[in-house]
């Protein structure tokens, strides 16, 4: 919401200068939510009979991977395509990233409907 709200009201640069810090922070944000969480599932599962690997484990690991691909992995891509350098174009990075934000938003919203209490 705030991408193409920025866009409307601000120049094109300024605009991306925004959106580029906040997809910064949120990107250290969700790396630092997922760690934490993958470790709180580590520890209530290790003193108990629940099996290794259960998707209150995976679906963290599985946002921590989208982060690390879609912000710290085509960042530089995009910036590279931007100056017109790479094999990609920008758009096409931007829809993978885009792609990877929504697979990661997926993740996050089956982990809270799991911890939720109504899933089995």
């Amino acid at each position: 919401m705030a991408a193409p709200s920025a866009f409307a009201v601000l120049e094109k640069a300024q605009a991306g200068l925004l959106v580029g810090r906040l997809f910064a922070q949120e990107a250290h944000l969700s790396l630092a939510a997922a760690l934490l969480l993958m470790m709180m599932d580590r520890r209530m599962t290790r003193d108990s009979e629940l099996s290794a690997v259960r998707a209150e484990f995976l679906l963290p690991a599985a946002a921590l991977f989208c982060t690390v691909l879609g912000y710290f992995a085509l960042q530089p891509l995009m910036a590279a395509a931007r100056a017109g350098e790479g094999s990609w174009s920008f758009m096409s990075l931007h829809a993978v990233s885009f792609a990877l934000y929504g697979l990661k938003t997926l993740a996050v919203l089956a982990l809270a409907w799991r911890c939720s209490g109504r899933a089995p």
